[in-house]
């Protein structure tokens, strides 16, 4: 009886394995023209925002204090910033003047959505959360690494490492 129990069960899991491979089941797609690198057990998807809806809401003191909001939804784009593959949009709250917000988004592309939370700092690169996802994402975890392309801060680049 274990002996055809246990030769049922490799069958159906060696048909189940044969059947997620040739459907894409166990497959992470990310957008084509944004993926640039396998990493072991995910991807590293690379885009670039441009900064063109960003604006901040004076909350706290007058000029920059603590509490003031940064509210926006921007276009995103391929690596070489050419073509569009979709928005992010979220808040940010100014944690420390002149330094640093605790920011929480989403970046919306058509295979799904991936959710980020964490610092972003005025002046240097900043390493947020991979908190969730939806879609072809919707097991998301890791991180995303945000680094301006400008001093002028109207682009940046996004690199999340999905596990």
């Amino acid at each position: 009886m274990w002996r055809t129990t246990g030769i049922g069960v490799l069958i159906a899991l060696a048909a189940l394995l044969i059947f997620g491979l040739a459907t894409g089941v166990f497959a992470q797609d990310a957008t084509p023209a944004a993926q640039s690198e396998g990493l072991p057990g995910g991807i590293v998807l690379r885009v670039v925002e441009r900064a063109e809806t960003d604006t901040v809401i004076d909350l706290g003191e007058k000029g920059d204090s603590i509490g003031d909001l940064l509210a926006f939804g921007n276009p995103i784009y391929d690596p070489a910033n050419q073509t569009k593959l979709g928005n992010d949009q979220g808040s940010c709250v100014r944690t420390v003047a002149g330094k640093a917000w605790e920011c929480t988004f989403t970046l919306i592309l058509p295979e799904g959505q991936i959710t980020t939370e964490g610092p972003f700092y005025d002046a240097a690169d900043s390493v947020l959360a991979i908190t969730g996802g939806t879609g072809n994402y919707r097991d998301a975890r890791g991180q995303m690494t945000l680094h301006a392309r400008n001093e002028q801060g109207t682009e940046y680049e996004f690199t999340y490492e999905i596990e």
